[in-house]
């Protein structure tokens, strides 16, 4: 096994790969070319000939697909719809429009080369563009138009034009579709025969295939060609398999026709071209099977020498750094691949380094903060006791509102401070007394600018859920709501039976200025990414609601849900089961 394991490398494997494909290539070529050399010879020539035509076709289509793309985007065109919508309702488009409507008609010309013009024309014949008084008429005639009417909106392409032997010309009806897709005009495309030039005489000279081509529409007409001029139509059209003379030479017509615009594209292949080459191709075959085998080899193996040598010099570095020594691998290969791979370990080892030093950086700050905050831990019950000397002091001199607050104030922090890990847990009226000290102090502070209510059910109040999770709520609809506006604000706290059976809903509404959409749907990405910038705190609070009631009920509720508008105020509402069954239980 172990001495299997020296031959089982990976130059080996891809030397020996490279080999074997290689000589089963080799060996399956030359049985084969050999007996068939001749067939496949006759066969690719014909495979040649036909993929011209379907490559030939293809170009066709497209060009006849763009214009078509081009006649519909001017029929749709929003401004182009309604002239001709307007026209048809009996209203008369006026000079000034018309030549809005040419300066529009001419951008789309200048999308397209070849495009000679692009014509618009009302229902009777009248022309909208250009700004002549031509009549539909006098461009085709009625039987083009009638082809049009019974299209439906399609393009229809009428060939070569009989009044400019140079132009080739389409039309297709405009469908209104704010009117039921009813008829309101036609779309005339003007195309210069050199947009249908398929090939060009020079580039037949240089591939050397002496090919011909020729491009005929629906009566024979000629629309491209780069055969003779004296070359009748009817010499080469209806010839589609056969061998025709031109000439001193023969050719095989290949002849197919679209089914777009009913033109004939017609190929013609000289017959001398399908068998020539046949006895030196063999004999190229021969040779370079040979040469190609012994050339094979000697690449092979340099290559796979190539790839594998910075591979195993990346192996040694990287069992270095298993024991600590974490050092760069100098790069020994040109290869685009493995000089990446070797950089991406040489970032690794420094990201490494860095980390290595962070760490023990953050273990010594650590360290340092862990000291500092055990030095600095305060009793809480110190400040409770402290709060209610206060309380009994402000009874005794009469102050009753006061002591009220400093009771408000020494409840909200024995609620906030109690470190109980049993006490996370609480109930929605737990919760509701929390936001009313809060609020009674937060009235004290704003005076007659706040009044608040807490509406909720007695079998509400007993419904267990999370610690804090209505105060930040209360607390957020008073900086942000109440305290926004110029007078006096309301907030309020329900809760209350939920329209999904076994749960609750907690609503904490105000009366501020409420949020745009815009600024809404930024507060819901904030709350996703778990922090939001204010300039009335942290803005932790909402994020911090939102994050807890994931965290502890997942599937069981929709989070926070906000509504709020423009100067209609803001309402925030959760909803959590009955059951008080969370992931944090």
């Amino acid at each position: 096994m172990v001495h299997m394991g020296k031959w089982n490398t990976l130059r080996n494997q891809i030397l020996l790969g490279f080999m074997l494909v290689m000589c089963i290539i080799l060996a399956l070529v030359g049985i084969i070319m050999f007996d068939r050399v001749s067939v496949l010879l006759r066969n690719n020539a014909e495979k040649h000939v036909q993929q011209t035509a379907v490559q030939a076709a293809g170009q066709l289509d497209a060009l006849l697909k763009q214009i078509d793309m081009l006649s519909t985007q001017v029929a749709t065109d929003a401004t182009i719809q309604t002239l001709l919508g307007k026209e048809v309702q009996g209203e008369r488009v006026n000079f000034g429009m018309r030549q809005s409507l040419q300066q529009e008609v001419r951008k789309y010309e200048a999308y397209t080369t070849g495009i000679r013009s692009l014509e618009l024309y009302m229902t009777d014949d009248r022309s909208l563009v250009p700004l002549s008084d031509l009549n539909l008429t006098d461009r085709v005639s009625d039987t083009s138009i009638r082809k049009a009417d019974q299209a439906k909106g399609k393009l229809v392409w009428l060939g070569l034009d009989p009044r400019d032997a140079d132009t080739v010309t389409a039309i297709r009806q405009v469908r209104l579709m704010d009117q039921s897709f009813a008829h309101g005009g036609y779309v005339l495309v003007r195309i210069d025969k050199s947009y249908f030039a398929l090939t060009d005489n020079d580039s037949v000279s240089k591939s050397g295939t002496r090919e011909r081509m020729g491009l005929f529409d629906e009566e024979g007409r000629r629309i491209f060609s780069n055969f003779d001029r004296s070359i009748d139509s009817r010499q080469v059209l209806h010839h589609d398999g056969e061998t025709i003379e031109l000439g001193d030479e023969a050719y095989i017509a290949v002849e197919s026709r679209s089914k777009t615009t009913g033109w004939a594209l017609v190929i013609l292949t000289p017959v001398d071209y399908t068998t020539e080459g046949i006895s030196v191709l063999r004999t190229v075959i021969v040779v370079s099977g040979l040469a190609g085998a012994l050339l094979f080899l000697i690449l092979s193996f340099a290559l796979s020498t190539m790839i594998t040598r910075p591979i195993l010099n990346l192996i040694k570095a990287m069992r270095g750094s298993r024991f600590g020594n974490l050092k760069h691998n100098a790069i020994s290969s040109t290869t685009m691949e493995l000089r990446e791979l070797n950089n991406t370990y040489n970032q690794m080892v420094d990201s490494l380094n860095e980390l290595i030093e962070v760490v023990y950086q953050k273990e010594i700050i650590q360290s340092r903060t862990e000291l500092k905050a055990l030095q600095a831990q305060i009793n809480p019950h110190f400040l409770f006791n402290t709060l209610e000397a206060f309380y009994w002091a402000l009874e005794d001199k009469g102050e009753e509102e006061l002591a009220q607050i400093v009771v408000s104030m020494s409840g909200l922090f024995r609620y906030v401070i109690n470190r109980s890990e049993e006490d996370e847990w609480v109930t929605i009226g737990d919760e509701l007394d929390h936001a009313g000290r809060y609020l009674t102090i937060m009235k004290m502070r704003m005076l007659d600018r706040l009044s608040w209510s807490i509406d909720t059910q007695d079998e509400r109040r007993a419904v267990p859920l999370p610690k804090l999770l209505i105060q930040p709520l209360v607390e957020n609809a008073i900086l942000h709501g109440v305290e926004q506006r110029s007078g006096k604000g309301m907030v309020m706290v329900q809760a209350e039976p939920s329209e999904r059976v076994g749960y609750t809903r907690i609503t904490v509404t105000d009366d501020g200025p409420g949020m745009s959409a815009q600024k809404l749907s930024s507060l819901y990405e904030a709350m996703k990414e778990g922090y939001m910038s204010s300039s009335k705190g942290k803005g932790v609070g909402i994020a911090n609601v939102e994050r807890r009631l994931r965290l502890t009920y997942g599937e069981e509720t929709e989070g926070l849900v906000i509504r709020s508008r423009e100067g209609k105020g803001t309402v925030i509402s959760f909803e959590i089961p009955d059951n008080g069954k969370g992931k944090a239980q």
